[in-house]
């Protein structure tokens, strides 16, 4: 019986513990029904307090709650969809980029202004007089 008992005390004084750094380290706006304070004289208790604040104190808010009470949807919930409108926004940016390169857009090599290149476009197609000194 003896070698049954170290052990279990070991793993309670583990537990006890583990549950007043946890009860410590949690914010105040994850203690349910009293103040941080107040749980972490609770679970200065031996074992029976750190059940209480395994099973009462800690609130398990880990993600958006429904008004119903019920975990939301990533879709429903306006963290994720905040980033779905940045991916969304970077996108239309990308694609307006890939359309000025397929237009033949000017690039930052180039000296020429638009309408000097339509110009000298122009007297190469023939529409304007040509000097045929050669």
């Amino acid at each position: 019986m003896g070698r049954l008992l170290i052990p279990l005390a070991l793993v309670a004084l583990a537990f006890w513990v583990f549950s007043i750094v946890d009860c410590a380290i949690q914010p105040p706006t994850r203690h349910r029904g009293a103040s941080k304070r107040v749980w972490i004289l609770i679970t200065l208790v031996p074992v029976i307090g750190g059940i209480l604040w395994w099973v009462i104190g800690r609130s398990r808010d880990a993600q958006p709650q429904s008004s119903a009470g019920q975990p939301v949807a990533p879709d429903d919930d306006p963290r994720f969809t905040a980033s779905d409108e940045r991916i969304r926004r970077l996108e239309e940016e990308l694609a307006m980029l890939d359309a000025e390169e397929a237009f033949g857009s000017p690039s930052a090599g180039d000296d020429e202004a638009p309408d000097e290149r339509a110009a000298d476009s122009d007297e190469d197609h023939g529409d304007g007089p040509r000097d045929e000194r050669a």
